[in-house]
């Protein structure tokens, strides 16, 4: 949840790289109504069209000009499920929302509400039928994480739990006016020169580094050095350490580097290790 909140925070977009059932909708709905925000969840799959997700213009019987019906796209946190089983037309859909916050249709551009978040979720296991997030699509999301199984303790706590029915009925901790005042305060966390040096070593080292075919992009400098930011604001603090930004560097990165080797040799795991070890090669300044 913590993560999940830190890239809404800094104004990104998650990916939940997990088998079923281990919650990524009950946090996607969790957050959402925690934070007041309007909810949708969109199950794709492979006969997704992109208008049935950004919406579409008809015509009016009434006025006789077209008129342009909203899609779900048009909600506060989007739970874009099982993603990459949609068609890659489909997946770009999806590109302009993310980076832009808009939908562009007809001539017209529509602004998508704010805050803006999208959760999106991948299988890793089931590779039938599905069409993995070409590196354009994934540098678009901030952080890739995995939920994994939780300990017998926290099943058995699991297991006596309300219904996602019950969610729906909880109040909200905040209104979005007071989330979008924190998003600009992250925005704004001081970043000594020292920090933004560290950060920028790491993310050179992700492109020099043998073994390594594709480094971090800008895009991925920019999502660390935020990310950070918001995890120092959550922490109370008025500025950001070398450890705000380990801390993150393998959820904003690994899935931006694409190792040598295919598909075969970048698998999350490899991934996520090649990370720490080049935490441990760059020396953290005192």
């Amino acid at each position: 949840m913590q993560n999940a909140l830190i890239t809404l925070l800094a104004g990104g977009h998650l990916l939940i790289e997990d088998v079923p059932g281990v919650g990524k909708t009950t946090l996607a709905l969790a957050l959402a109504r925690g934070l007041g925000c309007t909810f949708q969840r969109i199950q794709f799959t492979s006969d997704m069209m992109p208008s049935d997700i950004l919406g579409v213009s008809v015509l009016s019987s009434r006025t006789q000009e077209f008129e342009f019906r909203r899609g779900p796209i048009f909600h506060q946190v989007v739970l874009a499920d099982e993603l990459n089983r949609a068609t890659p037309r489909t997946q770009s859909a999806l590109l302009e929302c993310m980076n832009e916050r808009q939908v562009s249709l007809d001539g017209r551009t529509h602004a998508l509400p704010e805050p803006f978040f999208v959760l999106a979720t991948q299988n890793p296991h089931e590779h039938h039928g599905t069409f993995p997030l070409p590196e354009s699509q994934l540098d678009r999301f901030t952080m890739r994480l995995s939920i994994g199984y939780p300990d017998p303790q926290h099943e058995r706590t699991i297991l006596t739990l309300g219904t996602q029915d019950e969610l729906h009925q909880r109040e909200a901790c905040i209104d979005t006016t007071q989330m979008l005042r924190w998003i600009q305060q992250v925005r704004t966390l001081h970043v000594a020169s020292i920090v933004d040096d560290y950060l920028l070593s790491l993310i050179d080292v992700t492109r020099q580094t043998k073994g390594i075919a594709l480094g971090a992009s800008p895009r991925g400098a920019i999502a660390l050095r935020r990310t950070a930011q918001a995890r120092a604001f959550l922490n109370g603090c008025d500025h950001v350490t070398p450890d705000d930004v380990k801390a993150l560097a393998v959820p904003v990165l690994a899935h931006r580097i694409l190792l040598e080797g295919g598909a075969l040799g970048n698998t999350r795991l490899t991934a996520e290790q090649t990370i720490l070890r080049i935490l441990q090669e760059v020396a953290v300044p005192l």
